[in-house]
């Protein structure tokens, strides 16, 4: 069975039959509750800080608060919010319908979140190895086992190298959006999300958590009413700092918050879906040439008068969209395939193998009775004259 831990312990959590603890929703902080507003000011020790958050290398420079009149990227949006919680702690404690496991792409024990199998038993390894491993950016459930979740989510993030940056970005954002999706295709409504971007894998915490807040934020736009709640659970204080820092630019509580947070924000929040925009692979669709109409033509003097606009609109719209090679009368392909083979055999009838031998062009005019006689007779004669003895010798037949 799972561990106690003591964050479960302290804030009451409710014991099982052999004595570990488990975390219910209503334990945890959620987001727009006004206990983590006083954490927030507490923890920075700076009366400011409500109107000025932390410096952070991605946002974009500019003025600490205003918008300069600029539209909101992430408007404030209570209704979101509510569904929104952060913890410290480890996803596997909480009472959620489905708990994330960042693991590798054989999904095997040693390289899954520290300490979950243990957790859950040995149940849960057993059943990873017949799901054919994992991709990176995709996600595969399976039963919790001794969990208190009803599902584990198992995602394999990328590993970050600083030449392929977009293309670990947009993995990790794939990663937090096929969790969700997979989890409202369960039918399941609650999930508590750990850090996918595991330290082995090098990806930086800060640029990493701007991918998952943004990507559970533009999600929930789309399935609020799919999902209940997103835990997001940290380790370390540090991942907690960060996760406070940045939440109120991407879910902000307030008209205040929402100001300072397009000053704030990176010049690059993503897509709809969160994802990276890459304009130069973007697929470009230019409209149709213009069609050019030409006058209308007199319709001949003996065409009646009933079929006279059907000759005015072949004039001026097919002729304009249609290639007169794609209307014209083509011949069966395989006559036009036989004509082909014809050509070839009378190219080829003067230079047959029994030219090259002397013995005639057989293409020419049929032979007499003598003719055919004295050829026969030639080449029995050339037959009889070769020596086969080292043929013969091999003993090939």
């Amino acid at each position: 069975m799972y561990r106690p831990v003591a964050t479960a312990a302290a804030t009451g959590g409710v014991p099982t039959d052999n004595g570990d603890y488990v975390v219910t929703l209503d334990q945890v902080p959620r987001w727009n509750d006004a206990e983590i507003r006083s954490s927030l000011e507490y923890e920075n020790e700076d009366p400011s800080f409500s109107k000025s958050f932390l410096s952070d290398p991605l946002t974009s420079p500019g003025e600490e608060s205003g918008s300069n009149g600029l539209a909101s990227r992430f408007p404030v949006d209570h209704e979101i919010n509510s569904k929104i919680y952060l913890w410290r702690g480890q996803p596997w404690n909480l009472e959620v319908d489905a708990v994330v496991n960042s693991t590798n792409e054989s999904m095997d024990e040693v390289h899954s979140s520290q300490g979950l199998h243990a957790a859950a038993g040995p149940g849960l390894a057993e059943e990873c190895t017949t799901l054919g491993g994992c991709r990176t950016g995709m996600a595969k459930v399976t039963n919790a086992y001794d969990l208190p979740a009803r599902r584990v989510i198992h995602t394999v993030g990328p590993k970050y190298a600083v030449k392929y940056h977009t293309a670990a970005e947009n993995a990790l954002s794939h990663c937090y959006r096929s969790c969700l999706e997979l989890l409202i295709e369960n039918g399941l409504r609650s999930i508590a999300m750990g850090c996918i971007y595991t330290e082995a894998k090098s990806y930086p915490r800060e640029p990493a958590a701007h991918v998952a807040i943004r990507t559970v934020r533009r999600l929930l736009e789309k399935q609020k009413d799919k999902i209940t709640a997103v835990v997001f659970c940290t380790s370390t204080s540090s991942d907690t700092e960060i996760y406070k820092r940045l939440l109120p630019l991407y879910f902000p509580r307030d008209k205040h918050e929402e100001a300072v947070a397009i000053s704030k924000l990176p010049a690059d929040v993503g897509d709809e879906n969160g994802e990276t925009i890459i304009h130069e692979r973007k697929i470009r669709i230019k409209p149709l040439p213009k069609k050019v109409i030409p006058k209308p033509s007199q319709p001949p003097a003996e065409v009646p008068a009933s079929d006279v606009g059907l000759v005015q609109r072949n004039s001026s719209y097919l002729d304009t969209y249609l290639d007169p090679a794609f209307m014209s009368l083509m011949k069966d392909p395989d006559q036009r395939r036989q004509e082909q083979w014809e050509k070839t055999a009378q190219a080829r009838g003067g230079w047959n193998c029994a030219k090259m031998l002397g013995f005639g062009d057989i293409g020419g005019p049929p032979l007499s009775a003598a003719e055919e006689y004295s050829l026969h007779s030639r080449c029995l004669a050339k037959a009889n004259s070769l020596n086969l003895s080292e043929i013969a010798e091999m003993k090939i037949l």
